[in-house]
């Protein structure tokens, strides 16, 4: 069966249809037959006034017992006034109903009283008139609720439609929910994530479904390998006439004049600047590749921020700057690969010299907080710079994403330092935010898994204000 619709449709009919038919089969089967107690009461009827005008009290009351043993057939046989004949004590539903109340004594609601039959009839002598009452056993009581309603057919079907439905529920939803893992697992960043789509004999619209995915899924995965491979090889490619244009301008230098030395500076400044693009863009197509593993090497966070912050503490004295550390003793261990981190604090940290106003510090904070997997450390770098447009604060960290096309060319940024940040702290199972600051600046934060038994600072630093704004 091909359409999901047919198959949520007869399943349904199917359903319904079961429990239509099990509560009409059960209520007929063990509902008692009228026909079968009319009879019984004419008969006992009878039997017990014979007993009573040809016996005595004493053969009536051994009659009526009698079958109560052998039927379970509460039997009571009352006189025009009202008295039991055989002087057994009568319960008052029987009282009840001989003087004509209600033959239904109460209702229950699982487990129902008896039914109750009725006769009467004149003595031989036509002087009295006899009225049998009868308590009928009540059978699998179990079968029927108040007014004779058909409680088991009520439960059965229930029962029966709940199990129809529960087995197609998890037939429809167990590929959902393996599609919905594979989409998770695409959205993290594994290009290699499938749903395992089912054997061709399954062809409904959600097996289809999985199939286009695992489709889509590898075509991905094939783009964006080719584009890292791209870059790569583009990269790779551009290395060697760059280092003969570098020879090319040492031997420039040798035999140009005086006039030629500011262009062959020039040069050699663009030639660098490609360089370290390059260098970027190789960076970067490692680190989109999918198929690297985090290194297991503990690195030393705090000491890997002190170093960054005494390299800035030099290059910002060039802008009248300082840069202030705040990074409590203890152990600050991550697991990772030492120069990724580097260049991943780096990036940010300079980003922040460069763009922070002159004669203001740039704040780095190393603390630690408990986040959802364990303790984590929390890098926050803070300048006093102008700020990002809230709007931009989520492309900050794009490839090749640059808020002023003017200012980056007069800082010299072509837009992958903070993309290298973000990929290389995802690399290692961390995650990175910008946030405004209120007093004016921006602020980036990186978080970073610690290694089990690193110290847990409860408590931020009062070097930075705590709030943070998007």
């Amino acid at each position: 069966m091909k359409s999901l619709f047919l198959r949520i449709f007869l399943s349904f009919w199917m359903a319904q249809a079961l429990f239509v038919v099990l509560a009409i089969v059960v209520t007929v089967a063990f509902r008692p037959r009228s026909s079968t107690w009319e009879g019984l009461r004419t008969t006992v009827l009878n039997d017990a006034v014979t007993a009573y005008e040809e016996g005595s009290e004493a053969q009536l009351r051994q009659y009526l017992e009698n079958l109560e043993a052998t039927q379970h057939v509460r039997a009571y046989l009352f006189d025009e006034q009202g008295v039991e004949v055989s002087h057994r004590a009568a319960p008052d539903w029987a009282i009840r109903v001989a003087a004509g109340g209600p033959r239904v004594p109460h209702d229950g609601f699982i487990i129902p009283a008896p039914p109750v039959q009725r006769d009467s009839r004149a003595s031989a002598d036509g002087k009295h008139r006899y009225t049998v009452v009868l308590g009928l056993p009540p059978g699998p009581r179990v079968f029927f609720g108040p007014r004779g309603l058909p409680i088991p057919g009520l439960i059965i079907g229930i029962f029966s439609s709940g199990l129809v439905c529960y087995f197609l529920s998890w037939f429809l939803t167990k590929p959902i929910v393996r599609l919905r893992a594979a989409t998770q697992k695409l959205a993290a960043g594994d290009l290699t994530a499938r749903t395992g789509a089912p054997a061709s004999k399954r062809r409904d619209e959600v097996a289809s479904l999985m199939r286009d995915f695992d489709a889509m899924a590898e075509r991905l995965e094939t783009l964006v390998k080719a584009q890292s491979r791209l870059l790569n090889d583009i990269s790779h490619e551009l290395r060697s006439p760059l280092a003969r244009l570098n020879v090319a301008l040492g031997l420039a230098r040798q035999r140009a004049g005086v006039e030629s030395v500011d262009m062959l500076d020039r040069i050699e400044l663009e030639a660098s600047r490609l360089n370290e693009l390059i260098g970027r863009i190789l960076t970067l197509a490692r680190l989109e590749d999918g198929e690297q593993r985090v290194p297991q090497t503990p690195v030393p966070l705090g000491e890997l921020v002190a170093n960054v912050a005494e390299d800035a503490e030099f290059e910002a004295q060039e802008r009248h700057c300082h840069v202030h550390t705040v990074i409590p003793d203890g152990d600050w261990g991550v697991r990772g690969n030492d120069s990724l981190l580097h260049s991943a604090v780096e990036n940010v940290v300079r980003n922040a010299i460069r763009y922070t106003q002159e004669g203001t510090s740039v704040e780095i904070v190393l603390m630690s907080e408990e986040g959802a997997s364990g303790p984590e450390a929390v890098l926050t770098v803070s300048d006093f710079g102008p700020g990002v447009p809230p709007d931009s604060l989520g492309k900050l960290f794009e490839p090749f994403y640059r808020l002023d096309d003017a200012r980056g060319r007069l800082t010299g940024g072509v837009g992958l330092g903070l993309a290298i940040t973000e990929r290389a702290v995802r690399f290692h199972g961390g995650r990175v935010a910008a946030f405004n600051r209120a007093e004016g600046g921006l602020r980036v934060e990186i978080r970073l898994p610690l290694i089990l038994g690193g110290q847990r600072i409860k408590k931020q630093p009062e070097a930075v204000p705590s709030e943070q704004e998007a």
